[in-house]
C-alpha cells in the first residue's frame, strides 16, 4: 500500500511515522527546510511513544506519479495551493484530517467524489523547535465512505494505521463523525486562542468552561438545521453537550479539564494555540468563520461564536 501525505507538520509526521512503523510505503511532501531535517534525521516521535523511523520525504511533489492513498494534513488556508501541487497525481483514494467540514468538497473538486473518503481525527501533536514531534493525544481517528457506509479501501487504511499504533477505526456514519468533531473543536480553538492556556487549565475555569459550553451549543444548531446527527465519543461528548442545559454543559467541560489533568495530559495545547505562539497564520476562516457564515445562510444567530470569531480574526490580522 503506497501512501502520500501532503504536509509534514505535526499530524502528517505522526501519521506518516506510524504507517512506516507498520511497514507501509510512505512518502511525506514537505517544505524544503522540513524535508531536509526529515531526510537527515528521520521522523522522531516523542511523548505518548518514543521512536524514530526513516520515511521517504520530498519537497518536489511533481516527482511523484501515483499513490493508493493521498492523505492531506496541511493547514486549511493552504489547501487549494497544496492540492494544485498534486493535481497530476494518480490516486485511488484521497482524504483529509484537517479541521473544519469544507475539506471533503475541496478534495472532490480536484479528484472527484468517487475517490474522496471521509475522515476525522482527535489526534494532537506539536513539532518541537529541534524537529522531533511531541505526540500528545491519540484518542481516535475514524474513516468512512461518504456520505455513509464502509468499503475495503477504508478498512485497509484503518487497519494499517492501527497496526502502527494509531487508534483508527471505520465508521459507517462518517459525515456525523466529521460534524461531531467540528462542533467540538470550535470551542477548543476559540478558548485556546483567546486565553493562551493549556487545554486542561482553560476547561477547569468555570467562566471559561461556560463560554466553551455556549460556543458548542450554538455551533450544534448548524448540524441540527442541516439534519446531521451528532454523536458522543471519548473526549467529544457533543451529542450530550448539545442537549444538556448550559449549567450541565459547563460542568461537563470542567470535568474534561479535571480528567486531562488526572491523566497527565497537562502539556496538551490546541493547534490554534501552537500556531499563535509561533506567530503563524490562524485557521480562523475555515473554522469559526465558516460557522458564522453558515449560520447567517441558515438564518441562525450564533452570538458567542461570532464574538470569538471576530476577536480571533482581529488577533490574526494584527499579526498576534
Amino acid at each position: 500500500m503506497k501512501t502520500v501525505i501532503l504536509g509534514a507538520g505535526a499530524l502528517g509526521s505522526v501519521l506518516g511515522a506510524h504507517l512506516a512503523r507498520a511497514g507501509e510505503e510512505v512518502t511525506l511532501i514537505a517544505r524544503e527546510a522540513r524535508a531536509k531535517v526529515l531526510q537527515e534525521q528521520g521522523v522522531t516521535i516523542t511523548g505518548l511513544v518514543d521512536f524514530t523511523v526513516p520515511v521517504h520525504v520530498t519537497a518536489r511533489p511533481r516527482e511523484l506519479q501515483e499513490a493508493d492513498y493521498l492523505l492531506v494534513t496541511v493547514k486549511t488556508y493552504d489547501t487549494e495551493a497544496a492540492l494544485e501541487s498534486v493535481a497530476h497525481l494518480r490516486v485511488g483514494s484521497v482524504l483529509s484530517v484537517q479541521n473544519g467540514v469544507v475539506k471533503d468538497e475541496q478534495l472532490a473538486q480536484h479528484f472527484g467524489w468517487e475517490r474522496t473518503v471521509g475522515a476525522a481525527a482527535f489526534v494532537s501533536a506539536e513539532v518541537t523547535p529541534a524537529g522531533p514531534v511531541r505526540f500528545t493525544a491519540n484518542q481516535w481517528l475514524r474513516l468512512g465512505e461518504l456520505p455513509e457506509g464502509t468499503a475495503p479501501r477504508v478498512e485497509a487504511l484503518a487497519a494499517a494505521l492501527a497496526r502502527g499504533g494509531i487508534r483508527a477505526e471505520v465508521s459507517p456514519r462518517i459525515r456525523s463523525v466529521e460534524w461531531t468533531k467540528y462542533v467540538g473543536v470550535i470551542s477548543w480553538m476559540a478558548l485556546a486562542a483567546l486565553t493562551r492556556l493549556e487545554t486542561y487549565r482553560m476547561f477547569q475555569q468555570p467562566d471559561l468552561a461556560r463560554v466553551a459550553a455556549m460556543v458548542t451549543r450554538e455551533t450544534a444548531q448548524l448540524a441540527a438545521k442541516l439534519e446531521i446527527p451528532l454523536e458522543d465519543y471519548e473526549g467529544f461528548r457533543i451529542k450530550s453537550l448539545a442537549g444538556a442545559s448550559l449549567e450541565e454543559a459547563t460542568t461537563s467541560f470542567q470535568q474534561v479539564g479535571a480528567m486531562m489533568e488526572a491523566q497527565g495530559a497537562t502539556t496538551h495545547k490546541v493547534s490554534m494555540l501552537q500556531d499563535l505562539e509561533r506567530g503563524r497564520r490562524l485557521e480562523v476562516e475555515e473554522t469559526l468563520g465558516y460557522a458564522v457564515r453558515k449560520g447567517a445562510e441558515l438564518g441562525l444567530q450564533l452570538p458567542t461564536v461570532e464574538t470569538c470569531y471576530r476577536l480571533i480574526r482581529g488577533i490574526d490580522r494584527a499579526g498576534h
